[in-house]
């Protein structure tokens, strides 16, 4: 009996200690989400008070060429608004904002424009994956590496792109999308089930790999980035489309982050624009995440769908109409 007893006095007491254990765990945890969020708003609001304090200045001065044009800056950010919303979901904003940044700023250099969308989206990007860290067990072993090596590869693709015009990937672009909206519709279960093909170094490797050529292909050209990241992991890592786009949203703040770095030191970017599109591309992440961890990888599925569909009509467009 006393044996007995002795076991479960022990029991309880792993018990105890295990439940202690995960509790302090949990409180650290949302300490840390509590101060990382307390400063994403305080940078908001920041960001936001240089938007009116810009909006009041056009309206005091009348000074067009001085500061910061209102009807401008009200288009680009409404893009950046709708950009962060799709972006967190699946990718895909840049169909959205790099094409009305051409269509407000036409005569200026192409590098200059793709800066001031990394500028924006970098935020909107970056706050999904803290939203979706909170929810989704996003496998680090493998995506931290794989950020890396998608940093190196964006860093590699925005300095070829301040050297060379990539406008020969045009024609080439749409049929790759085709293919990639065929695949996912003749292939009903594809992201319906999360059940990941590979573990330890081989998941890494495919990663890795996956990181670095997309990489280089958003920091070189970019549109459909976010969609590739979720089609790939998907399709060759065996996730579904839930944490294919939650993966997906930590190599593409890394891509767009050196992109960004790239651009800024070649002064490729318009601050005063870039920083106030910001909020705009944030409040749009925060709806975009909210929707996608709401309702599932089978919405996600659809809206990859519809956004692809977009791009392939975008593209083709700009690539054989225009």
């Amino acid at each position: 009996m006393r044996g007995a007893e002795e076991t479960f006095k022990k029991i309880e007491v792993r018990h105890f200690t295990k439940s202690l254990f995960d509790k302090t765990a949990l409180a650290i945890l949302a300490l840390f989400f509590v101060q990382t969020w307390s400063l994403i708003e305080k940078v908001a609001f920041a960001l936001a008070a240089q938007y009116f304090i810009a909006i009041n200045k056009i309206a005091i001065t009348g000074l067009p060429d001085a500061t910061i044009p209102a009807m401008e800056l009200l288009l680009i950010s409404s893009a950046s608004l709708l950009a962060g919303f799709v972006d967190a979901i699946v990718g895909g904003g840049g169909l959205i904002l790099v094409p009305a940044l051409f269509a407000v700023f036409p005569t200026t250099h192409p590098a200059t424009l793709f800066g001031i969308n990394k500028g924006a989206s970098v935020w909107g990007t970056g706050v999904a994956t803290l939203q979706y860290a909170r929810r989704v067990n996003l496998r680090w072993a493998a995506l931290l590496p794989a950020a890396a090596a998608g940093f190196c590869g964006a860093l590699a693709g925005a300095w070829l792109v301040t050297v060379i015009d990539p406008g020969f990937l045009r024609k080439a672009l749409p049929f790759v999308l085709l293919a990639v909206l065929a695949y996912t519709l003749v292939k009903k279960d594809l992201g319906r089930h999360h059940t990941p093909r590979f573990s330890g170094r081989t998941e890494t490797s495919v990663a890795c790999c996956i990181g670095l050529v997309l990489g280089f292909y958003d920091g070189f050209f970019g549109p459909g980035t976010g969609s590739f990241l979720v089609f790939l992991f998907v399709r060759w890592l065996g996730y579904d489309f839930l944490n294919a786009s939650a993966s997906a949203k930590l190599l593409n703040t890394a891509t767009n982050l050196a992109a960004l770095s790239l651009f800024a030191w070649k002064g490729h970017v318009w601050w005063h624009y870039a920083l106030t599109m910001a909020v705009a591309n944030v409040a749009g992440s925060l709806l975009g995440t909210r929707l996608a961890l709401k309702h599932g990888a089978g919405f996600v599925r659809l809206v990859f769908i519809a956004v692809v569909s977009a791009l392939i009509l975008k593209t083709g467009f700009d690539a054989f109409l225009k």
